[in-house]
């Protein structure tokens, strides 16, 4: 009876150490690390991107985007390229003095095998609306994509407003 028991208790001891190895195995990381020379690379594109916009230069701004880009926000819906630069082309046109800022410290690079790479980040935009500037601050995800060794953009999504 008593072996039974020993048994019994060498088992569970084993039952659950079994079960803790494939817990811990279960929360290891299997993503690549992402290299400083990508994060450069993301990094010195967001600020391309974004000189780009707040110059409302549309001629540096709408060649970083691929043309089947897909536009996410939430409050705004899916949002196509045609849409996209629509609507930029009357934002550039706007007189409200717009601008994006990226929250230091914010950034994060992550590769996506034989595609690119993900950016997120925390952003600011500043306007001058009824004589006051007004500051939104919202998060994003961009996914970058690498076409003939150049970056360009295929999926945003804003959100967080």
């Amino acid at each position: 009876m008593k072996e039974k028991i020993v048994q019994n208790q060498v088992f569970f001891l084993l039952f659950l150490l079994i079960i803790g190895l494939n817990l811990t195995q279960a929360q290891e990381k299997k993503v690549a690390p992402t290299s400083q020379e990508l994060y450069n690379e993301i990094a010195a594109m967001d600020t391309v991107l974004f000189d780009a916009f707040n110059a409302k230069d549309m001629a540096k701004f709408k060649p970083l985007f691929t043309e089947d880009l897909e536009w996410y926000q939430d409050n705004g819906g899916l949002l196509s390229y045609e849409t996209v630069f629509t609507n930029f082309e009357k934002m550039f046109k706007n007189e409200n003095k717009l601008t994006r800022q990226l929250v230091k410290g914010s950034l994060e690079v992550h590769p996506i095998k034989d595609f690119g790479a993900i950016e997120i980040g925390v952003h600011q935009f500043r306007h001058m609306e009824n004589g006051k500037e007004e500051i939104g601050t919202f998060k994003f995800v961009m996914i970058w994509k690498k076409v003939n060794n150049q970056w360009k953009l295929s999926r945003v999504i804003s959100y967080d407003h």
